[in-house]
This record gives C-alpha cells, sequence and structure tokens, in this order.
C-alpha cells in the first residue's frame, strides 16, 4: 500500500510517499527520484517515507536566501514528522542531502533513532572536489575515463536545452564517476524530476562547502551508519572517511566493493540485509 499527499510549508509544496511495513525510514531528497532506487525487498521489511526537501520542489511564490537556508530545510523535515504522526525514525540522507539528514539527528535528538549517510564525503568544498576528479584520473581504468569522455562531451548541449535541470543532465552525464558499471543509463531514474537550481546551487556550492561532517558526527549521539562505493568518483576516495569509527564509537562505516554512487540499487542484496540488520539493531 502506497500513501502519498502533499504538505506545503511556506509556499514550497513538499511531496512525501508512504511505503512499506516496519520501523521507520525517513528519507530526505527528491519523493520521485529516491523510490526508483530501493529495492520492492525492503519495503517487506521497513517502512520507508520519501520526502521531499525544498531544493527538489517549485515553489508557489517568489523566493530569497532565506527560504532556503539549511535551518529551514530541516525544519521542514520537523514538520512533516509531525504531520504525519510519526515516533522516532531513522533519518537517510544520500549524497548532499547525508548533509541534511546529519543536522536534523543534531537538531532533534530526541525524534532521531538512528542516521544513515550514504555516499557522501566529509566535506564538499572545492578542494575536496578537486581531490576526487584527481582521484579518477589517478586510479580509472582506461575504459571508463573513455566512456566519461564521451559522455561529458554531450553535456553543454543537454544544458543549452534545458538550463533548468542542468543538475540532473550533470548526473546523468557523469555515470563513469557514478557507476561500478560507467555503462549504465541514469536518465530514466531522473525522469520527471525537479531540480530548484537556485537552492541547489547554494546548498551543493556553498553550505555543504562549509560543513565538516567528520567534525560535526561528534556532536550527534544517535546512532549513525556510513555507507559509501568503492567506485563512487564523485565523492572519493572512500580513505577520506578513515579512522570515523575510532573517533565516533557510534559510527559504524560500510565500503560497498562492487557499487558507485548508488549501492542501494547496485548491490540490493547486501544493502538491504545491511540496512536492515542496522535499523532492527539495539542501541
Amino acid at each position: 500500500m502506497i500513501s502519498r499527499g502533499i504538505i506545503d510549508i511556506d509556499g514550497f509544496p513538499l511531496a512525501y510517499r508512504i511505503e512499506g511495513e516496519g520501523p521507520p525510514v525517513l528519507i530526505v531528497g527528491s519523493e520521485t527520484y529516491y523510490p526508483r532506487l530501493f529495492s520492492p525487498e525492503l519495503r517487506k521489511r521497513l517502512q520507508f517515507i520519501f520526502i521531499d526537501h525544498r531544493a527538489f520542489v517549485k515553489p508557489s511564490r517568489e523566493i530569497g536566501p532565506d527560504d532556503y537556508t539549511l535551518e529551514r530545510i530541516v525544519q521542514d523535515i520537523e514538520i512533516v514528522r509531525t504531520a504525519l504522526k510519526l515516533g522516532r525514525i531513522t533519518v537517510l540522507g544520500h549524497s548532499g542531502s547525508a548533509f541534511i539528514a546529519l543536522e536534523y539527528a543534531r537538531l532533534y535528538p530526541g525524534h532521531t533513532a538512528k542516521a544513515v549517510l550514504l555516499n557522501t564525503a566529509p566535506t564538499n568544498s572545492i578542494e575536496r572536489r578537486q581531490g576526487s576528479i584527481r582521484h579518477f584520473e589517478e586510479t580509472a581504468s582506461a575504459e571508463r575515463k573513455a566512456k566519461f569522455e564521451r559522455d561529458i562531451a554531450l553535456l553543454q548541449g543537454d544544458i543549452e536545452r534545458e538550463p533548468e535541470r542542468r543538475f540532473a543532465h550533470g548526473c546523468i552525464r557523469m555515470a563513469a564517476h557514478s557507476f561500478y558499471d560507467p555503462e549504465v543509463d541514469a536518465a530514466p531514474m531522473w525522469e520527471g524530476v525537479y531540480t530548484n537550481m537556485e537552492i541547489i546551487d547554494d546548498l551543493w556550492g556553498r553550505v555543504f562547502a562549509e560543513i565538516d561532517l567528520a567534525e560535526r558526527l561528534c556532536k550527534v549521539h544517535a546512532p549513525v551508519w556510513i555507507g559509501l562505493g568503492r567506485y563512487d568518483y564523485l565523492v572519493a576516495p572512500v580513505s577520506l572517511w578513515d579512522g570515523i569509527e575510532e573517533r565516533c564509537a557510534h559510527v559504524k562505516k560500510t565500503v560497498f566493493e562492487f557499487s558507485g554512487h548508488n549501492p542501494m540499487w547496485e548491490e540490493p542484496e547486501a544493502f538491504d540485509r545491511l540496512l536492515t540488520e542496522w535499523v532492527d539493531a539495539r542501541e
């Protein structure tokens, strides 16, 4: 059974989608995009609450910088949680949305049972991004590099046709950086996904660049699982997280050896088992 709806918060119509049975896992990001990445089997063990955040909806009014601060976006999660009458939740954030999920866990400890951060680096600073590019250049196979060069040459044309979908087109053309199998076509995953480029540019380009997740993790008391993909060149290398379990005893890290940026889609059996075990485990 699927339950869907919209909760309008200050002119942002945030969609939600509830699927499955079991302990509640709230996945923050795009309500359109993320249901496509998690396996049907997981719906038999966990209840997923997929919700939009402000970067993935079209507002009904003119907006300014005060409308998409990290604090406002995190407050939205709590408003949605309250409106849906959820108790303590596992909050899950993937890629850039991991910054949002951890901030929710930090600001709302009483409502956070656990947190899951998937496929993120400790920061999105320019220096880290440049380091990820160097890692790709130094370690990727010749075939992977050639596939990337062919794809990225098409990006400018994509953006000229649909500038408002610049973020989605970039993700699609970065398949060689994003998947264990660089031949994956990510376009179906992004079909119909709205992207608010004003908000995305500020969050990914400025806000997430100023945060050190590794430092902030130690200020969060809920158990945290970090899931990474060995071939995830977007936030590479996985060694950026070395030592985090020793620094923060409540953190567990897993590296999926045959995944890139989406282990829930690329290694569903292993991912399903580990996520279920993590959510079910006693604190």
